[in-house]
C-alpha cells in the first residue's frame, strides 16, 4: 500500500501545542504509536469544550468514538515540541468526522494524520442525539468542503 500524501499545516482551521512528554517514548526512542490517538483526542476535545460547550462533566450529550485511524509518516521524540491541526470533513445530524494531523513546530508537512469519528448520544442511555446547536456551530467553522 502506498503512503499517504502528507498533508499541510495551511490545511487545517484550528491548530492546538501539543508538548510530547518523556514518557510518550517507546523503547525505540520516538512517540509510540498510542499516543497519537492521545494527541487526536486533545484537539479534538478541547475545541469541543472551548469552541463548542461541551460539558464533559454533567453535560446531558457526549461524544463516543466510533472509528479512528492513524497514519505516520515521520518519527517524532520527546523533548520535539508539536502542534495538532483540525479539520471537520463530514457533519451529520448525530455524528462528526474529523482530520487530524499532528506538526513538528516550525514545519509546514504532517508527520502523522489520521481520522476520528465521534457519534453524539445521551449520557444517560447511549442513544444517538442531535448535536446541540452551539457545538454544531463550533463544527461547522471546521467544516471543509470536498
Amino acid at each position: 500500500m502506498p503512503s499517504p500524501t502528507a498533508q499541510l499545516r495551511a490545511d487545517f482551521g484550528y491548530h492546538l501545542p501539543i508538548a510530547t512528554r518523556w514518557s510518550d517514548n517507546d523503547i525505540y526512542g520516538h512517540v509510540n504509536n498510542v499516543v497519537y490517538y492521545s494527541y487526536f483526542d486533545t484537539v479534538i476535545n478541547r475545541w469541543l469544550i472551548d469552541e463548542g460547550g461541551l460539558d464533559i462533566h454533567t453535560g446531558a450529550v457526549i461524544g463516543l468514538c466510533v472509528e479512528s485511524r492513524c497514519s505516520y509518516l515521520a518519527p517524532v521524540s520527546f523533548p520535539d515540541a508539536l502542534e495538532a491541526g483540525l479539520r471537520v470533513v463530514h457533519l451529520g445530524r448525530s455524528s462528526v468526522r474529523y482530520q487530524i494531523a499532528i506538526f513538528v513546530v516550525g514545519q509546514e508537512a504532517a508527520v502523522a494524520q489520521g481520522e476520528f469519528v465521534h457519534v453524539f448520544v445521551g449520557r444517560a442511555d447511549r442513544r444517538p442525539l442531535e448535536l446541540p446547536a452551539r457545538t454544531r456551530a463550533a463544527l461547522e467553522r471546521l467544516l471543509v468542503k470536498g
